[in-house]
C-alpha cells in the first residue's frame, strides 16, 4: 500500500523531533545517562517536548538575511545539558559540558546545510564560530553519539566541502547579513524522509520539493508499506498537522544596525553601509 504526504518545513521540524526521540540511543540517554542540546529552531522544539522549555535562537536566516539577535541577552539558554532529568544552562560552560559526555550520551544540534551524501554543515557568523564552533570539528574525535536534525530544506546542490570552501567570514566582502562561513557537522543526519522510517516500518521516497501559500520548501513523499504501518503514520502526520496549525509561526527579533556585536558581523551592508563598495545605499 502506498501514501503520499506533503510536509510543510514546520511539520518537518516536528517530525524529526519525534522521531529523535524514539532512536534507542536517545532514550538511553534521557534514561540513565546526559543530553547536550545546542540551540536551533528544530532542537528548541525537542528542548520543549523533553524539559517544556524553549532555547534561545542566536543566528537565523530572515528575508534580510543572514543575521543575529537584537539583543545578546537570550530569554531562554541557547545550549542545556539534560542529566537525569535536570536542565542545566551551559551557554557559559559549552566546552567543558560537551567534555562530559561519554560514549552512551547524546549531543543534538541543528545544521544550515546538507549534502546528498548526508554530510552537514553549520553557519559561523562569529569568531570561530562563538564557543560552540571552537570544539565542534574536534568533536567527533570523542566518539560521542551526534545527532543532526535538519529538514530538507537545508539541501544543497553540491557538497559540504564545496560550499564550505566557498565561504568564509573574513573571505566575503560583502553579504545581506553577517558574511558566515561553515563549520562541518559529523554525526547522523535525521530528515524528514529518516523521520517517517524511523517512526514506522515504511520506505519512503522523496518525490517533490516545494509549493506555494506557506508550502514553500515542504516536502512530499511517497510512503510505501503495510496498511497498519501506514495507518500509525498517516495518524502521526495528522495530529503534526493539527498541531502545527494551531501553534503558528513564532516570530524571533533579528539584530539592528548599532548592535554591540556589530564589529563581528563582517561585511554585513545593514551595519556599517558597505554596499557603498557597489556605489549603492544601504536602504533595504
Amino acid at each position: 500500500m502506498i501514501l503520499q504526504v506533503t510536509l510543510t518545513v514546520s511539520e518537518a521540524k516536528r517530525i524529526i523531533v519525534l522521531a529523535a526521540l524514539a532512536l534507542p540511543e536517545m532514550q538511553n540517554a534521557l534514561e540513565g545517562g546526559k543530553v547536550l542540546l545546542k540551540g536551533g529552531t528544530t532542537v528548541s522544539l525537542l528542548s520543549e517536548k523533553i524539559t517544556g522549555q524553549k532555547l534561545g535562537i542566536c543566528g537565523r536566516i530572515s528575508p534580510r538575511g543572514t543575521k543575529g539577535p537584537l539583543s545578546m541577552v537570550l530569554e531562554h539558554p541557547h545550549s542545556v545539558l539534560i542529566e537525569r532529568g535536570k536542565v542545566i544552562d551551559v551557554d557559559d560552560t559549552f566546552e567543558d559540558a560537551m567534555l562530559s559526555l561519554g560514549k552512551e550520551d547524546v549531543f543534538i544540534v541543528g545544521a544550515n546545510a546538507i549534502d546528498i551524501k548526508g554530510n552537514a554543515a553549520m553557519m559561523a557568523g562569529s569568531p570561530l564560530g562563538g564557543e560552540p564552533g571552537r570544539v565542534m570539528g574536534a568533536f567527533g574525535a570523542e566518539g560521542v553519539n551526534v545527532l543532526i536534525l535538519a529538514g530538507l530544506e537545508k539541501l544543497i546542490p553540491g557538497t559540504i566541502d564545496e560550499a564550505a570552501r566557498a565561504c568564509g567570514r573574513k573571505k566575503i566582502d560583502l553579504s545581506f547579513g553577517m558574511a558566515v562561513g561553515l563549520i562541518p557537522i559529523p554525526g547522523k543526519l535525521i530528515t524528514e524522509k529518516k523521520a517517517v522510517e524511523v517512526l514506522a516500518d515504511v520506505q519512503a521516497t522523496v518525490i517533490g520539493k516545494g509549493g506555494v501559500c506557506g508550502a514553500e520548501g515542504s516536502t512530499t513523499i511517497v510512503l510505501e508499506g503495510d496498511k497498519e504501518a501506514l495507518r500509525s503514520i498517516y495518524e502521526t502526520i495528522t495530529e503534526i498537522k493539527r498541531i502545527d496549525k494551531a501553534a503558528g509561526v513564532e516570530v524571533f527579533d533579528e539584530c539592528k544596525p548599532g548592535n554591540e556585536w556589530c564589529e563581528e558581523d563582517l561585511g554585513c551592508i545593514y551595519g556599517k553601509g558597505t554596499i557603498s563598495l557597489l556605489g549603492g545605499s544601504s536602504n533595504v
